[in-house]
């Protein structure tokens, strides 16, 4: 788990500052070498380490459009998840996917950018492990943002009816975008909306790894043993912005210092030291992951970018097919 929390933050703090080049002084959404929206999951690790420690490459993880922690946690290849996020055409969806659209089938790995957008999928994934008499279990990550979407609450009712095998992750870093969770939920902590569809809901108040990992041990463990789904609400901190650029004019001085100072990668690091592990391994853990992640990104960089006209493959109507029906179908 320290190795995949460490090889995230690094990841992140070098896509940062490859994506902010070209676009200052003046921020330009549109310059530099990665294009578009970038958001940083910088301060959610301990989440995805603590739960993907216990799936395999046949359970379905989907997550939201701060993916990159869980992607890494679940095997993601890292060198093809950078070079998407460039828009190369090597990338893991020919560079027109992009950071928050990631799709590994290798391991079974989604992501979106739409809020809640990954429970539907996640309980089809289950549903179908179900009825082809596999053990294999899906889980879905989603912000407590989302705790309010129709998606969110349609998947926890279909996932209860049916007793499926998912388990759903609530990343609490206590704002969605801008709005803290008590101007806008009607519940104190995320875990409660499992009360109203008869499932377990269990909260982890502290972003700590290690109590991460036994919370979703017995929830993974629940729902690969057929006893259905489980709601898992974590408490994480969000150290960046919502995305790259935002001036977070909304968020109080003291709450920005307060993330700084919560961190489950030193929380980890101090346990391994009490646990006997010697320094120079966590070096060595830390030195194999910079060096993994500058690799992805020089290889990244040196992968094509897309032909203009590869905008008309992959589609559900190609060019030829629309000129040909008139363009109805």
């Amino acid at each position: 788990m320290y190795e995949e929390m460490v090889t995230a933050r690094y990841y992140e703090e070098r896509l940062q500052e490859e994506y902010l080049e070209g676009k200052q002084p003046a921020f330009d959404i549109s310059a530099g070498p990665i294009p578009g929206e970038l958001h940083l999951a910088a301060g959610q690790e301990a989440a995805a380490a603590g739960v993907c420690a216990h799936l395999r490459d046949d359970d379905t993880v989907t997550a939201p459009h701060r993916p990159h922690h869980v992607a890494i946690a679940k095997g993601v290849d890292l060198e093809r998840m950078t070079a998407e996020i460039f828009g190369r055409r090597t990338g893991l969806c020919k560079g027109k996917g992009g950071h928050m659209h990631l799709f590994d089938p290798d391991v079974n790995f989604a992501c979106s950018g739409i809020i809640a957008e990954g429970c539907p999928p996640a309980v089809g994934a289950a549903m179908a492990a179900q009825k082809r008499g596999e053990d294999s279990v899906a889980v879905a990550f989603l912000g407590e943002g989302a705790v309010d979407q129709g998606g969110f609450l349609e998947s926890l009712n279909l996932a209860a009816v049916q007793n499926l095998p998912v388990v759903f992750v609530v990343e609490d870093n206590d704002w969605a975008i801008s709005m803290p969770q008590e101007r806008v939920t009607d519940v104190e902590v995320s875990a409660q909306r499992a009360e109203g569809f008869d499932m377990p809901g269990v909260r982890v108040d502290h972003d700590d790894a290690v109590a991460v990992y036994e919370a979703a041990r017995e929830a993974v463990g629940r729902a690969r043993d057929g006893n259905g789904p489980t709601l898992l609400d974590v408490q994480v901190h969000r150290r960046m912005g919502h995305f790259m650029g935002d001036a977070e004019a909304y968020r109080p001085e003291e709450d920005k210092e307060a993330a700084e100072r919560r961190d489950s990668i030193e929380r980890l690091a101090d346990d391994l030291r009490d646990r006997g592990v010697d320094e120079t391994e966590l070096d060595e853990i830390r030195a194999d992951a910079e060096a993994r992640v500058e690799e992805a990104i020089d290889w990244a960089k040196e992968q094509p970018e897309p032909d203009p006209e590869e905008a008309y493959e992959d589609v559900f109507v190609d060019d030829a097919t629309a000129a040909a029906t008139g363009g109805d179908d």
